[in-house]
């Protein structure tokens, strides 16, 4: 029996956003019945002010941080002329290219709007892809821009930082009769809770990323092979590494903290040992079954990115459906 298809990402993001608002709404009533509406204004207003200062200086944070050096088409040609396909092809303005000296193999998007749009390819990432490889993880940055995830996922982490600022003001409460340890057990719950919330919609903006990808023309197997080797080249990484940017993994189109964990399952698809992942070789992943351990469950409910054996399984299963189609020059 074929196995079912997966809900699509669009619903499970509607589903999210609706649990979210339904646990802020049950725990602002609380509070505020709790101790009155006066109690909200400090931390709103405070997490508004940083989070909003943060999203405007972000770009330039970012850019300091991940050592990019901004190039132009001319010392970048093919680069810029695969950007400039995917971003016309996804319709959003050209965003400025990129390349990072990190030494992690990987690619970032980022920026405040559309037109502010950033793509970044790390100087390793370019020496360990193919083209075919390089423009289906150009595609899934070029999408991030297009879905607006850095605000979507910024606007969300607001409401967590509310309730943590909450539960501050809560265990600083004195006197008879406070309401300091209701509100202070009500906010941490929520938070905690929230900040989940906020890790599974950032893994659905992968998957979205991912299919987004496909659907501007990369077969999924171009993805599953980036993938693929951007765990093996993060993997091989020392410690310290990767430690540098480890603040900035959720940029990543992988997490390379997870590498050294993840690149057995992976190297277990590769039948031919080929060091890439080929169209048969998803098509006998998308017909068997995918055992992802507990340890990882676990490990993926705390992290911004799905699991990496998960996030191939569902290439298989675009390929399945058939849901690409291959443009010229890739056309056979």
């Amino acid at each position: 029996m074929p196995p079912k298809r997966p809900i699509d990402l669009s619903v499970k993001m509607l589903l999210v956003v609706g649990v979210f608002f339904a646990l802020v709404w049950g725990a602002t009533m609380a509070i505020v019945q709790a101790a009155g509406g006066d109690v909200l204004w400090t931390p709103i207003a405070i997490t508004v002010v940083f989070v909003g200062l943060q999203y405007l200086l972000s770009p330039a944070i970012v850019g300091w941080t991940m050592r990019v050096r901004y190039v132009s088409p001319d010392e970048e040609p093919r680069l810029h002329e695969i950007v400039r396909e995917l971003a016309e092809a996804a319709r959003i303005p050209m965003p400025r290219v990129g390349v990072s000296e990190l030494e992690i193999p990987n690619a970032f998007a980022f920026g405040r709007w559309r037109s502010d749009g950033r793509v970044v390819v790390t100087r390793p990432l370019l020496g360990l892809l193919d083209e075919r490889e390089l423009r289906a993880v150009l595609g899934h940055e070029i999408m991030h821009l297009r879905n607006r995830d850095v605000a979507v996922i910024t606007f969300l982490s607001l409401l967590p930082n509310v309730f943590y600022y909450l539960f501050r003001i809560g265990i600083r409460m004195r006197g008879r009769n406070n309401p300091g340890p209701l509100i202070a057990l009500v906010s941490i719950l929520v938070y905690f809770a929230l900040q989940l919330l906020v890790l599974y919609a950032s893994r659905i903006r992968e998957y979205a990323a991912d299919e987004g990808s496909v659907k501007l023309g990369n077969p999924p197997h171009w993805m599953a092979s980036a993938l693929y080797k951007l765990v093996y080249g993060a993997a091989r990484l020392p410690p310290e590494e990767l430690k540098a940017a480890a603040g900035f993994k959720a940029f990543f189109a992988s997490d390379p903290s997870r590498a050294q964990g993840e690149v057995q399952s992976l190297a277990d698809l590769d039948l031919d040992r080929s060091g890439t992942i080929d169209p048969a070789e998803l098509d006998a992943l998308h017909k068997g079954r995918v055992r992802v351990s507990a340890g990882a469950r676990i490990g993926e409910l705390l992290g911004t990115h799905p699991n990496m054996l998960k996030r191939v399984q569902r290439l298989a299963e675009l390929q399945a459906r058939g849901a690409f189609r291959v443009q010229a020059p890739y056309a056979p």
